[in-house]
């Protein structure tokens, strides 16, 4: 019982406020020496927690993150994804309910060229919802939509969710092939899930498009006909575009096609929006100071919360706390799919009150091994987990994003209205969800495609 005590108490503390980081390796360096007392902990397993450390942070994969984290800043502080929801809605503007389904389609492209899901939230709630108050669509609706849309970058590549989960889900498999006898083993890497998320991401944002429509039509209280007439010129539309679709579609297809590792292409990407922002005339070296510094806090807060994990598992361990959850999940009666739905609303609970940083690197390399072990594909169970972990994302009282919309949103609109208005979308995840769990192709056929 003493690792689900040691759980037990980091979700506890967390619950007063204390930095996360701190807290999973502060409590779990404390009880460590606690239970070394009475022979319950071997001290000198703490002693790999050097190379440990060393391991994250040259870790090829994970240096991906920072630069990911820079070319979406960039973006944003060259007002090149305000420019895109312009135009977008532009060419949206003579449709029922184009504002939204412009929202959407956006919301979608900065996933897929920011990866970070707080900057997009918070982007779209800046950029769209004053358009969206004018054209006098119900409050609700928009900031759901703005919620939903905002947080596509946990499941739409390059996400620095698929990323971490790429890592822990490989070094999971490993294990669980170890656990099966298996060596001669097969591997699953960031480019497999960027890969199996596709599919997913696009029915995210169809579902979405289809719920506005539907709104648009049979709901005029919510979102009232818009009876602009505006002309546009598609060929200026286009030009604009074109450019940051280019760079969103040349990072993802490097990666996906083998072409470049997460690395080379987080490279590329970042190069390709510092020229985007010179060539808009939006670049001056004060844009180029604050995406730094601010990809550097960013950076460094992620990295010390995989260091915090890093030590709380190693203990988690030491404790035997992975045979107990080994022992729990297959002692369990019922077949694989009431173990897999266990997992996933404990992941869904715990995304109330954790980030998924912590979920990824304390969670997952707990249960992952046992139920890969049992035959099921790391790249399904890698996009179930990270499309749970945005609706977890945007669930009330608690979701993250929530919180991140309301930080910039006018102080008359109430955060019971933000609930009412993100439920349908969470009500849309959860059927993909299902979907996805009755139909593993949708996340395996594009891999096993370009990869086999």
């Amino acid at each position: 019982m003493l690792p689900i005590l040691l759980f037990l108490l980091v979700i506890f503390t967390l619950m007063f406020g204390y930095p996360v980081a701190f807290t999973l390796s502060g409590v779990s360096i404390i009880f460590a020496v606690i239970c070394s007392f009475f022979n319950y902990f071997d001290l000198s397993i703490l002693f790999a927690l050097p190379s440990r450390i060393f391991g994250i942070l040259t870790n090829e994969t994970l240096v991906a993150i920072p630069i990911f984290i820079f070319m979406g800043i960039t973006l944003e502080k060259s007002k090149i994804a305000e420019n895109l929801l312009y135009n977008m809605s532009m060419l949206f503007i003579n449709f029922k309910g184009g504002l939204g389904i412009s929202v959407i389609i956006v919301g979608a492209l900065l996933a897929a060229s920011t990866g970070i899901v707080g900057a997009t939230v918070v982007t779209m709630g800046l950029l769209s919802l004053p358009s969206m108050l004018k054209q006098n669509y119900d409050i609700k609706v928009a900031t759901g939509t703005i919620l939903a849309s905002g947080t596509l970058g946990q499941i739409i590549p390059p996400s620095i969710v698929l990323i971490l989960l790429g890592d822990v889900i490989s070094s999971s498999y490993q294990e669980a092939q170890n656990m099966q006898g298996i060596f001669s083993q097969e591997s699953v890497s960031v480019g497999d899930l960027f890969a199996g998320a596709i599919i997913p991401g696009f029915l995210l944002v169809i579902f979405y498009i289809i719920y506005i429509v539907y709104l648009s039509y049979f709901r005029k209280d919510l979102i009232p006909d818009n009876d602009s007439k505006k002309k546009f010129e598609f060929r200026d539309i286009f030009l604009s575009l074109f450019a940051p679709l280019m760079l969103i579609f040349i990072v993802l297809g490097t990666i996906i096609f083998g072409v470049a590792t997460p690395t080379e292409a987080s490279s590329f990407g970042a190069l390709g929006a510092v020229f985007l922002s010179f060539v808009n005339k939006k670049f001056n070296i004060n844009i180029l100071k604050e995406s730094l510094i601010k990809t550097s806090k960013i950076t460094s807060m992620i990295f010390i919360l995989l260091i915090g994990a890093t030590i709380f598992s190693l203990v988690f361990r030491g404790l035997e706390g992975d045979i107990y959850v080994n022992n729990f999940l297959t002692g369990l009666p019922g077949d694989i799919y009431l173990k897999l739905f266990i997992v996933m609303s404990t992941i869904f609970l715990l995304g109330f009150i954790l980030d998924f940083i912590e979920i990824t690197y304390v969670v997952i390399p707990v249960v992952a091994p046992v139920l890969l072990s049992m035959g099921i594909d790391p790249i399904w169970l890698g996009i179930l987990i990270a499309i749970n972990l945005q609706t977890s994302f945007l669930t009330p009282p608690f979701g993250f994003a929530i919180f991140y919309l309301k930080s910039v949103l006018p102080k008359n609109i109430n955060t019971i209205d933000i609930y009412k208005g993100v439920i349908p979308f969470i009500i849309i995840q959860i059927i993909t969800i299902i979907i996805i769990v009755l139909q593993p192709e949708i996340t395996t056929w594009l891999p096993n495609k370009i990869f086999n």
